[in-house]
């Protein structure tokens, strides 16, 4: 006690850890995450109890010392991986708007496409700033990172896709790309290439192998080739299927009729760079993406739609009132999607 009692004189949390306060009081570190936040599942006594231990190490920081009185900080984090690319603005969109609905704050958390500050985020930073839930989109957590939100008991679920573990929300990745992938078959294509997604980030997100999975099922089902040399890949950004596009073109031998882009910014990105070189689309080459990018009506790109929007409010809705005492509320849920039939795609040429 006379450690953790002189730590706590060096102010807040910079001295003071959950287990220091767990330890104190006689409970689990859950427990003391849920009493400090203002969720249930923890009796009137237990809490009070703990919150004095608290106060006491000064476990809490001046600054949010009221967070003792008032139990929670109205405040959820958004963690993603990217804040410019279409999908994760139009979640966090989507998720600032319920969040506003309920008079909640939203931190978010960009790692920038990179992973090499996700240690010092989650053992840190998240309960420095003192977070109600979390809402995660579209990466993969480690067993550790888990580990750490189970520890202090922070309701948890992931938006854009499967993740094990944890619930989630998102379209089911499997049936949109084979969706794609039948409506060039439909039109009559048989030479078909793949621009699928490779993210060069540590974020171990699964959709681009499920996409990748399904494209190759839905043609051997059709009993049609993949090629190897009609494989190409993106980091699902308009440049990188520019680039994808002349690398696909510069190839020798017979060109594909038809390109399945597991994004639509990819799928511009053909588009653009095709238009440069005199490939018409659709008449020379059909492009189909997936998302229903914003700029897609206005193009006329064939895709099939989701509402990452949408998504990221149900999720941020289902954080909240599991947080206000609905037991059970987050939970995973699979997402609808659409194939839209604009210009972008046609029969091959004869």
């Amino acid at each position: 006690m006379a450690r953790m009692a002189e730590r706590s004189q060096r102010g807040g949390h910079s001295g003071v850890s959950i287990e220091d306060v767990a330890a104190a009081a006689g409970v689990s570190t859950a427990t003391v995450s849920r009493a400090v936040r203002g969720l249930p599942r923890v009796s009137p006594a237990t809490r009070e109890k703990i919150l004095e231990v608290a106060g006491a190490l000064g476990y809490v920081a001046s600054s949010s010392a009221s967070g003792l009185a008032t139990g929670r900080t109205k405040t959820i984090g958004v963690l993603a991986p990217f804040v410019s690319r279409w999908f994760f603005s139009k979640a966090i969109e989507g998720a600032d708007r319920e969040l506003h609905a309920r008079h909640y704050n939203l931190s978010l958390f960009n790692l920038g496409g990179h992973g090499s500050n996700r240690e010092r985020l989650f053992s840190k930073t998240m309960v420095y700033k003192q977070i109600d839930a979390l809402l995660v989109l579209c990466m993969a957590l480690s067993h550790e990172e888990l580990d750490h939100l189970q520890k202090i008991d922070i309701p948890l679920i992931v938006v854009g896709g499967h993740v094990e573990e944890c619930a989630y929300i998102g379209i089911d990745d499997y049936a949109a790309a084979s969706t794609a992938v039948r409506h060039l078959i439909d039109l009559g294509h048989r030479d078909i290439a793949l621009l699928h997604g490779d993210d060069e980030t540590d974020l171990n997100f699964d959709v681009p192998r499920v996409r990748i999975l399904a494209f190759k099922d839905v043609m051997a089902g059709a009993g049609l080739p993949t090629r190897h040399e009609w494989d190409e890949w993106g980091d699902f950004t308009v440049r990188s299927g520019q680039e994808a596009f002349r690398r696909l073109w510069a190839q020798p031998g017979p060109k594909p009729t038809a390109i399945f882009c597991a994004s639509d910014e990819m799928a511009m990105g053909v588009i653009f760079e095709a238009a440069r070189v005199g490939v018409r689309v659709p008449e020379d080459l059909s492009v189909v993406g997936i998302d229903d990018h914003d700029f897609a009506d206005a193009m006329g790109l064939t895709t099939v739609g989701q509402r990452p929007d949408e998504q990221a409010e149900l999720a941020t809705k289902m954080l909240i009132d599991e947080l206000d005492g609905t037991v059970g509320a987050v939970r995973s849920a699979v997402a609808p999607h659409q194939l839209i039939v604009r210009r972008t795609t046609a029969p091959p040429p004869s």
